[in-house]
């Protein structure tokens, strides 16, 4: 199938208004907050007004107002961590961080990190995906104590890639764990035939929701789509996932969680994540049917069921990947990097809308995009998506690697300059009003 035909096939499904850019885009600027880091992933807002920082290659930092960053770090996991490949491009690393919902109580924090592989675990995986609890010390330097971590769930890895890793409690006080599908390409190698999106038995691929208010481990909420564990692991909340870099309830509105997903060659794609939904991958990407032989020619009709005959929950929001549509307007990038629901002041046009960005443009070469998905007035209409224009700086010159969100409901940007994880290159960016 022809890319064009690919294009028309998704714009049947999805409709025209996901995919067509909008006009008259809203334009912001960037104001710088923090520089000194190396690949900053998470940007978690304090009760107080202060943020911490996830930096990749093993801290967790204290940004105390804007341009001071604390240089001693609240945490540092380096010892802990599975090898790093520093010269050159890396998935692995400190992944996310949560603050537990009565953290203003109890101190808790909860942190995702790839750890050496379990003996456990086949000789010829990679890593283990952790997600552990820690406890802020009682000092009056603020700071997490690695002596109190509770390992509360881990998850072996055959590939470095496609860790996932993206933590949030939800509204109803448990956690949420985006995991990717355990690496390679294609949803292939060291796996079930059917991969491991699709595939029920393992947490790999999947969105996870788990209790953490136990004394030891992990909980299954008794509301748990698969809580039985007859169909399918109980942790499970949804499935058919590839990579969800970047997942975040909106704190306004239906309090739903959005959850980008990257895309293998076509296409990018946002997620409302929904109980018990088949999101798709590996046999969609995006709208169109996804053939892991031949992954830039899609199948020539898009499957509409999963394995157990279930519809499949389509994405709210996809682009064009530039490795499959290199001269297409529309393809702004090649790696989805999620956001969050605007519900900030500052910005009231994109008030109710989902920002977000594209890693880079061009492998190697840094330079990302930020993106707004417009809200529709239907409440079942694909989600228009267009470039947010800047207007200081002129562009993004870094790799968009996450972003954060402040009590105010204001939006951060964090960047890497380099396509490794190069100490210095990492900085922080506040979304204001451009500038006139």
């Amino acid at each position: 199938m022809s890319l064009r035909r690919t294009a028309a096939l998704a714009l049947a499904l999805l409709g025209a208004a996901g995919l067509t850019a909008v006009q008259a885009a809203t334009r912001v600027s960037l104001t710088r907050v923090a520089g000194g880091l190396t690949s900053p992933l998470s940007y978690v807002a304090l009760p107080d007004g202060r943020a911490l920082i996830v930096d990749q290659p093993g801290f967790v930092r204290l940004l105390e107002a804007p341009g001071t960053l604390r240089e001693t770090p609240a945490l540092d996991l380096r010892p802990r961590l599975s090898p790093i490949n520093h010269g050159a491009f890396d998935e692995r690393g400190v992944l996310g961080l949560a603050l537990h919902p009565k953290f203003r109580k109890n101190g808790r924090v909860l942190v995702s990190y790839t750890a050496p592989r379990r003996q456990s675990a086949p000789a010829d995986w990679d890593c283990t995906l952790r997600i552990s609890e820690f406890t802020v010390a009682a000092s009056s330097e603020f700071a997490i104590d690695p002596a109190t971590e509770k390992v509360r769930l881990e998850i072996d890895k055959p590939y470095a890639n496609h860790n996932g890793g993206r933590i949030a409690f939800g509204p109803d006080g448990y956690l949420y764990v985006g995991v990717g599908d355990g690496g390679n390409a294609n949803d292939e190698g060291k796996r079930p035939e059917i991969g491991n999106g699709q595939n029920l038995d393992t947490l790999l691929g999947k969105i996870l929701r788990i209790d953490v208010d136990t004394p030891e481990g992990h909980g299954v909420p008794r509301d748990n789509p698969f809580v039985d564990g007859k169909v399918a692991r109980p942790e499970i909340w949804a499935y058919g996932i590839r990579n969800p870099w970047g997942m975040s309830f909106d704190r306004g509105g239906d309090r739903a969680l959005y959850s980008a997903d990257v895309g293998q060659t076509l296409w990018e794609e946002v997620n409302v994540i929904r109980k018990g939904g088949n999101h798709g991958w590996r046999l969609r990407e995006g709208a169109i049917g996804f053939n892991p032989k031949s992954p830039d020619k899609p199948l020539a009709e898009a499957p509409r069921v999963g394995p157990r005959g279930e519809p499949f929950v389509a994405p709210v929001a996809v682009y064009k990947n530039r490795n499959g549509f290199k001269k297409d307007p529309d393809a702004h990038g090649i790696s989805v990097t999620g956001g969050f629901v605007y519900r900030g002041k500052a910005l009231p046009e994109l008030r109710g809308d989902y920002v977000y960005g594209d890693w880079g443009r061009i492998w190697g070469v840094p330079g990302g995009t930020l993106l707004v998905a417009h809200r529709p007035k239907s409440g079942s209409a694909s989600w228009p998506v267009e470039p947010l224009a800047l207007g200081t700086p002129a562009k993004v010159a870094s790799y968009i690697v996450g972003f954060g969100e402040d009590n105010d409901g204001e939006l951060y940007v964090l960047t890497n300059g380099n396509i490794g994880l190069t100490p210095g290159k990492g900085e922080v960016w506040k979304i204001v009003p451009a500038t006139p």
